[in-house]
Parts: C-alpha cells; structure tokens; sequence
C-alpha cells in the first residue's frame, strides 16, 4: 500500500509538538493518537496499532504530546503526564490543525487515546464534538476525564485487559457516565500493557472496526501543508 508519511512540527496554543504523518491512498478516515503517561509517539505498541490502521485505509498522526523540554521535567516529577487539562487543550488544537492539513482535510477525525491519554482524547472530543466522530481507549484511564464524561457524545469503545482488574472497574463506571453509543470491550487474558501473544492484534482490530464503522468524510476546506 501506498502511504505517504511525513515528520512535522505542529503549532498548537502553547508549544510546537513533533508528529508522524501517514496518509494511505484514498484515506477513509484519520486518527490522532494521543499517547499516555510516560509514552511518545515511539510507543511500539500504537505504531503497532496504527500500522494496522494504515492496512485498512485509515490515516495517523502519532505526536508527543510534550515537548523535549517537557518531557525531561515530566521524567523526575511525573506531573505533566497527569495534566488532563493541558494534553486535552493540545488535542483539542491538533485536531484543529488536522482538518486543515491538505493531505487530512475532509477526513473524518477520531482520537485513540491510551493510560492517561485516553482522557485527554475525551475531553478533546467534548470540546470538538463537530470534528471528533469517534474515540477509542486502551487500557485507559477515562475516569479523569471527569465531568467531561457526561457531554461526550461520540462514539466511544474502551478497550480493557482482562488482567487488568482496577482499570477494568473504572471503565465500567465511565461507560456508564458516557451519554452516547459506547461499549466496553475486555480482551481474554490481556494485562494492561497487552504483552500477551495476539492481544495487541485484537486491539488493533478492534478500534480499526470502530473507526471503519463510525468516520464519515466532511466538507472539504482548503488546507495547508
């Protein structure tokens, strides 16, 4: 498949982050991952999953959510990482900036959040409910989304180890405060970090078939590269 990929830095509100682009032919529809606490865009796990998506015909953008800078302060005080606020508010500004990119404008937008990004994709999504048609968390912690929980409307799966039992109770709780279509999938025999053999692909499976079945194609508007 052919598949244009790209490594850029995107202005959003407060800081200039590093993203990979890639854009299959004929691109059904985009993802932005928003990476969890202590993760980067290098996370071999969803470049797994996004490799899986770029399959089926769907765009990525993985992008550090910190700054280099950011990112050594966040190593010794592990703060930043729990700034649902701040990594919402860049979601948010990345899902703004990927409407106008050329290659991604007219897409429809879903966010694929993990740990403590998965919040931040639902409030992003709160935020943006005319550009974000679909969400998807793994082994996430969508319970800090807080208040955010009950004006998500969009389409959203969790996606659970089955080991994973805390994280499995927060979940429950969250879909039940989710407004909207939402669905809680447990992956047999998963631990948090989905190590086990073929856990992972199941994942990748299962947040590909939510965004194929939920991203439609928007008015297209004259981007920028």
């Amino acid at each position: 498949m052919n598949i244009d990929q790209d490594n850029l830095h995107i202005p959003v509100a407060d800081a200039i982050l590093e993203a990979d682009v890639a854009v299959p032919a004929d691109a059904r529809g985009v993802v932005v991952f928003a990476h969890g606490s202590g993760s980067s865009r290098h996370s071999p796990r969803n470049r797994h999953v996004a490799a899986r998506m770029h399959d089926a015909g769907l765009a990525t953008v993985l992008v550090d959510l910190l700054t280099p800078a950011e990112e050594q302060r966040d190593a010794w005080t592990a703060e930043l990482r729990f700034d649902i606020g701040m990594l919402a508010a860049r979601v948010a500004r990345l899902t703004d900036w990927v409407t106008a990119y050329s290659r991604t404008s007219g897409l429809g937008v879903g966010l694929f959040g993990a740990s403590t990004g998965a919040a931040a994709a639902i409030v992003a999504a709160a935020e943006r409910p005319d550009t974000v048609q679909a969400v998807v968390s793994r082994g996430g912690r969508p319970d800090l989304a807080g208040e955010y929980l009950h004006v998500t409307h969009q389409p959203t799966l969790l996606i659970v180890g089955e080991n994973d039992p805390a994280v499995i109770d927060l979940n429950r709780r969250a879909l039940r405060e989710l407004p909207g279509e939402a669905r809680l999938e447990i992956v047999p025999g998963a631990s948090h970090l989905f190590d086990e053999e073929g856990a992972l692909d199941q994942v990748a499976l299962l947040a590909r078939d939510w965004f194929l079945l939920h991203l439609r194609p928007v008015a297209h508007t004259v981007g920028s590269r």
